[in-house]
C-alpha cells in the first residue's frame, strides 16, 4: 500500500477513533456510514476486518476495512478478494479536508473537525450516520461511575449504570481487555485467597491475555517435531538441530522478532510482555532448559510455536530430568490454542511417561490433534496396519469413545516421496492442507479461545471454592483437626459425591480426587478463609452476567 494512502488512513483513523487507539462498534457505524454502502455490506466489511472477533479495530484492521470498503464500492464480492489486491482508496463523504491535510495540501491551521456543511448531506443520504454534537451542544459529562463502563451509546451506558457494578474501574475497548479487567479486579483476589494456583494453574499475568495463539508440539524423540516447525516456517529457527538421536533437549519458544536471536529461559520468564512469567514456579532447573528463539517470519507474526524435548522411556524421564516434565507440559497445554501429538510409523508405542503427559492434557481434548508423520516411508499395506495400531493405542490412553482427529502426511522440507506408496501422494497433500488450514485459522479463533479458556478457569475456580467450603465446614473448632482432615482426605471421593448431590453440580466438573488429595494434604484446611457470599457472587456474576454481556456488546455492530 502506498505511503500516501497510509497517511490518509492514519488521519481517518484518528477521526474514527476519536483520538483513541481503537475504533469501537459505535464509532465504526458512524464512520463507515460515510461510505454510503448498504448496512449488510458494512456488516461483511466489519466481519472480515475484525478477523479475530475482538470487537474493535486497531490501525492495521482499520486500513484493511478501508480497502474492503473501496472494493465494495467498486461492486466487488468481498469473499473473493485476495489479501494483496490494489484497490485504490474508498470514497468517504465529509472527509475531504482531513484527506487534504494528510496529503500536505490543506491549510496547516485548518481544523479537520470543522463544520463544512456536509453533515446535512450525510444525514439525508445515509440513515446510519449521525453527526457528532458540537462541544457547545454536548451535555456536561458527569464523573464516571465506579465499575466498568464499556464505551457504547448513552442509552446503554445509563442502563448499565443502574445495574450492579461490573468488572473494574477501567474502560475496556475489546473483549480481551474486558476479560483482563474482570480478572485483575475481582477474580485474581479469590484465586490467591483460596490457593487456586497450587491446585490448578498459576495465576494469570497480563501477558497471558495479550499473547498470540500458540501451538504446542509433543511426541517421542525423532518423530519430527523440529522438522515440522521448519516445514511451517520454511526455514530453520535459531538453535534448531535435527537428527535421529534425541536432539531437542529443552523447551524452545519459537516467536517473532526482527532479527534472529536466542533468549535464555530466565530472561524470557521475567519479561512482562511475554506469557511465560508463570513458569518461574518450576524453578531454575527448568528455566535452564527453557529457551526463546525469535526470527522474522510471516507465520510467527500471528502464531507462537513451542518445541519440546522428545519423551523418552519412563525410567529415563525420572532419572535424567531435574524438573517435573509432565507438569510443565500441563502448564503449556492449558495456555496453548492447539496441541499436536506427533507419531511416526516406527514409534507407535506410548511409554509410561508419554501416557502421563497425555493424561495431563485431559480437559483440553478439543485442542488435541494427532499427526502421523513420515507416512511416506511405508507402503499402503503397512500404512493401513500402522494407522489401525495407532488408533488402538490412542483408544487405550484417551479412554473416550470419541475419535481424535488424525492427520497423515510427511511434514518435511523435502517433497513427499512416492517411492513406496505412489497412490497415497494425493492423500498426504490433502491431509497437509487440512492441518495447515487448521493452523492458519488460529488467529481468527484466538479471541473465542481466550473467552472459552477463561470460562473454563472460572468454572474450575467455582468448583474449588465449593470444595474448600464443604470440607472446611466439617473441621472441628478446637481439638482433633489433624485427624479430621486426614479422615476427609481418605474419603475425598465420597465427599465429592455428597457435595455433588447437595449442590446439584455436574460430576464432570469435579477434579481428579487422587491428585486433589495429594495437593490438599500439604495445606491446613483451617487456615483457609471462610467462603463469603461475595466470593461466589463475583464468580457467578462473571459467568452468567459479565462475560455474556461483554461478548454481546462487542459483536458485529452492523
Amino acid at each position: 500500500m502506498p505511503s500516501q494512502d497510509d497517511a490518509v488512513y492514519e488521519a481517518w483513523f484518528g477521526v474514527a477513533a476519536g483520538g483513541g487507539d481503537k475504533v469501537l462498534g459505535k464509532q465504526a457505524v458512524q464512520f463507515f456510514g460515510r461510505s454510503e454502502l448498504a448496512k449488510d455490506k458494512l456488516a461483511k466489511v466489519w466481519s472480515q476486518a475484525d478477523y479475530d472477533r475482538s470487537g474493535s479495530l486497531g490501525l492495521d484492521k482499520f486500513k484493511h476495512a478501508m480497502r474492503l470498503i473501496a472494493l465494495a464500492q467498486q461492486g466487488r464480492n468481498l469473499a473473493e478478494v485476495s489479501g494483496d489486491e490494489d484497490c485504490g482508496m474508498p470514497t468517504m463523504v465529509g472527509l475531504e479536508e482531513v484527506t487534504q491535510k494528510a496529503l500536505g495540501s490543506g491549510d496547516a491551521g485548518s481544523n479537520p473537525f470543522a463544520d463544512d456543511g456536509d453533515d446535512d448531506e450525510m444525514a439525508t443520504s445515509n440513515p446510519y450516520y449521525s453527526p457528532a454534537p458540537s462541544p457547545a451542544e454536548s451535555p456536561a459529562k458527569s464523573p464516571a461511575p465506579k465499575g466498568i463502563r464499556v464505551i457504547q451509546n448513552e442509552k446503554e451506558s445509563k442502563a448499565m449504570a443502574k445495574k450492579k457494578k461490573q468488572l473494574s474501574k477501567a474502560e475496556c475497548t475489546d473483549i480481551v481487555d474486558g476479560l483482563k479487567h474482570l480478572y485483575f479486579s475481582r477474580i485474581k483476589k479469590i484465586e490467591e485467597e483460596f490457593k487456586f494456583g497450587s491446585f490448578f494453574s498459576p495465576c494469570l499475568s497480563e501477558g497471558d491475555f495479550d499473547s498470540k495463539p500458540s501451538v504446542l508440539l509433543l511426541g517421542q524423540y525423532s518423530t519430527g517435531k523440529t522438522t515440522f516447525i521448519r516445514h511451517l516456517l520454511k526455514t530453520e529457527y535459531p538453535g534448531s538441530h535435527i537428527g535421529p538421536e534425541p536432539t531437542t533437549d529443552r523447551f524452545v519458544v519459537v516467536h517473532h522478532g526482527h532479527e534472529p536471536r536466542r533468549t535464555p529461559g530466565n530472561t524470557l520468564a521475567v519479561q512482562p510482555d511475554k506469557p511465560f512469567q508463570g513458569l518461574t514456579v518450576f524453578g531454575s532447573a527448568f528455566l535452564g532448559r527453557l529457551e526463546g528463539s525469535q526470527c522474522p517470519n510471516e507465520l510467527l507474526e500471528n502464531v507462537t510455536l513451542i518445541d519440546t524435548p522428545g519423551v523418552l522411556s519412563g525410567e529415563k524421564q525420572r532419572v535424567e530430568r531435574a524438573y517435573e516434565f509432565t507438569s510443565v507440559c500441563e502448564w503449556f497445554a492449558s495456555r496453548s490454542d492447539l496441541i499436536l501429538l506427533l507419531f511416526d510409523p516406527y514409534k507407535l508405542d506410548i511409554s509410561d511417561e508419554f501416557k502421563n503427559v497425555i493424561h495431563s492434557i485431559k480437559g483440553h481434548d478439543d485442542k488435541v490433534r494427532i499427526v502421523l508423520n513420515k507416512a511416506d516411508q511405508v507402503d499402503s499395506q503397512q500404512l493401513m496396519r500402522v494407522y489401525g495400531a495407532l488408533m488402538w493405542s490412542l483408544g487405550k490412553v484417551f479412554n473416550t469413545p470419541e475419535v481424535v482427529r488424525v492427520y497423515i502426511g510427511s511434514f518435511n522440507t523435502a517433497p513427499i516421496s512416492n517411492e513406496k506408496n505412489p497412490l497415497a501422494t494425493a492423500l498426504f497433500e490433502r491431509e497437509q492442507e487440512d492441518l495447515l488450514k487448521d493452523l492458519y485459522q488460529l488467529p481468527e479463533r484466538s479471541c473465542d479461545r481466550k473467552v472459552n479458556e477463561f470460562v473454563k478457569r472460572l468454572r474450575a475456580l467455582r468448583m474449588h471454592v465449593l470444595i474448600i467450603s464443604h470440607l472446611r465446614k466439617q473441621m472441628p473448632t478446637l481439638y482433633g483437626k489433624k485427624d479430621k482432615q486426614q479422615k476427609l482426605l481418605n474419603t475425598l471421593g465420597e465427599e465429592f459425591s455428597k457435595l455433588q448431590r447437595e449442590k446439584h453440580l455436574p460430576p464432570g466438573d469435579f477434579p481428579d480426587p487422587a491428585r486433589y488429595k495429594s495437593i490438599l494434604s500439604c495445606f491446613d484446611l483451617c487456615k483457609f478463609n471462610k467462603v463469603e457470599k461475595k466470593h461466589m457472587k463475583y464468580i457467578d456474576d462473571a459467568l452468567s452476567v459479565d462475560i455474556p454481556r461483554l461478548v454481546k456488546i462487542f459483536e458485529n455492530p452492523f
